[in-house]
């Protein structure tokens, strides 16, 4: 089964299914579903019953829903058409890192496979899309990390892997201060409320939430 054969409710909900663990996080319930989707847990529930019925996740109840490998193939497909969309709204298109996310989430539901394999080769198979997340190859596979936050880091040196792109706020705000995927930077200091870091000789204090998006690789620190 491939991602155009399924509902874009289904494969919203298979990519946020997978794509909430990516990073270290916790599987994603259904109460959390319904939160993120702004709907009910009842309508929440139908959908995974029939997500189940598919044959695309495993219910097992007051348990988070599990990716069968079906499941997660779809869901991959549909990180991959998101960033890919994102990379060339930003490379080839001129938008903002902060303004891509909600274009790329309509945009993806309407990109067939062919079209998403011509950007990838277009902007010639990028590794990564402008927050710094991984770009799933056409056969599912996708690097993984073990990062550090920004708001944990011990002072040491580090290289900006990827910046969460969940509020363009904090993306405008880490923008202005320089901390880009890629960059790289030295902890000085940390305190409850923000962490002083040193960026080529400059000196930023980002602040405690803002640092929370920032995740950080020490082993490609310069």
């Amino acid at each position: 089964m491939r991602a155009g054969e399924v509902s874009e409710v289904s494969q919203d909900y298979l990519k946020a299914i997978w794509s909430a663990q990516e990073w270290g996080g916790e599987p994603m319930t259904a109460t959390e579903l319904a939160k993120r989707f702004g709907t009910t847990k009842a309508n929440v529930t139908e959908v995974l019953k029939r997500l189940d019925e598919l044959g695309l996740i495993t219910r097992v109840p007051y348990r988070p829903p599990v990716l069968t490998e079906q499941g997660k193939a779809i869901a991959l497909s549909m990180v991959r058409r998101h960033r890919l969309i994102e990379t060339f709204l930003v490379k080839s298109l001129g938008y903002g890192w902060d303004e891509v996310h909600d274009e790329a989430e309509i945009l993806e539901h309407a990109a067939s496979d062919r079209l998403i394999d011509r950007i990838d080769a277009f902007l010639g198979h990028p590794a990564s899309d402008p927050h710094g997340d991984p770009i799933p190859g056409a056969d599912g596979a996708v690097d993984s990390h073990t990062p550090t936050l920004l708001a944990e880091a011990a002072v040491g040196s580090y290289a900006v892997l990827r910046v969460s792109d969940a509020d363009p706020v904090v993306l405008g705000k880490l923008a202005e201060a320089g901390v880009l995927p890629d960059v790289a930077l030295d902890v000085v200091d940390r305190t409850d409320d923000a962490v002083t870091v040193d960026i080529g000789g400059r000196r930023e204090t980002i602040a405690a939430a803002l640092a929370a998006a920032v995740y950080l690789d020490a082993a490609a620190a310069r």
